[in-house]
């Protein structure tokens, strides 16, 4: 068995674990120069108290928790129940967000289902409760950068924008992993972009794939721009016919 298997086994090494991601987080976000654009979107929502699904890729979520903070609305994020969305949602926890546990339907794999209805379900309650949920559109397993139809039809049902958010950090580090992880470094400058929200459900003529087409089209903007900004050149999404990782 691996380290890192042994490691996700143990409470105590996940707790310790989580503890490490969050501090790097903290000080990654304390020793760098932030900039971020857009915020308008996002503090109406809080302003107003509306719930939103924001949206993000899966190779993205790093800063993204701190990118919250300050909001009095309750946030959860879909995390995967593979052994290291566990280590994922400790580490959120940390931060005052929950986690919905399961991943987004695929239709192509009706019999591996993997709590994607429940998790659903539970999307849709926690929106329609008033409460923002965070959505990787591409997670859990790719195609890297390619937007499912889980995040449409999540925010169709409960009748709530999208909200699409990246960043970008000059010093940074890919991760060689599906989704191209972006590990930013400490004492660097970095990029925060909200989108404008993203109404998926009021054309009801639209299907379910232009929609995704739409957010997909909307994160890769706003993630290029991140990145031009921060002297990287965009980061190329996954062939849609990828096979998952």
């Amino acid at each position: 068995m691996s380290i890192l298997k042994r490691l996700l086994r143990s409470r105590v090494a996940l707790r310790l674990a989580a503890a490490c991601i969050a501090f790097y987080i903290r000080f990654v976000h304390a020793t760098s120069r932030w900039q971020v654009i857009g915020s308008e979107h996002l503090e109406a929502h809080w302003q107003a108290r509306k719930p939103a699904v924001v949206a993000f890729w899966h190779g993205r979520l790093l800063m993204l928790t701190v990118a919250w903070r300050g909001s009095s609305m309750t946030m959860r994020i879909l995390i995967s129940q593979h052994r290291d969305g566990e280590l994922i949602a400790r580490s959120l926890e940390l931060f005052g967000i929950g986690a919905v546990r399961g991943s987004s339907a695929n239709p192509k794999k009706a019999g591996k289902e993997k709590g994607g209805r429940a998790a659903l379900r539970t999307m849709v309650q926690v929106l329609k409760e008033g409460n923002c949920i965070g959505f990787t559109p591409d997670g859990p397993r790719g195609p890297r950068m390619r937007a499912g139809p889980g995040v449409v039809a999540t925010a169709r049902l409960a009748k709530a924008p999208i909200l699409p958010v990246a960043y970008a950090t000059r010093q940074r580090k890919l991760i060689r992993s599906w989704d191209r992880f972006h590990l930013p470094m400490p004492f660097t400058r970095g990029v925060t972009i909200w989108g404008e929200p993203l109404d998926v459900f009021s054309d009801t003529s639209e299907s379910l794939e232009a929609a995704a087409l739409r957010v997909e089209q909307a994160l890769l903007a706003i993630t290029n721009e991140a990145d031009r900004l921060c002297g990287h050149a965009p980061l190329e999404p996954a062939a849609r016919d990828q096979p998952d990782a």
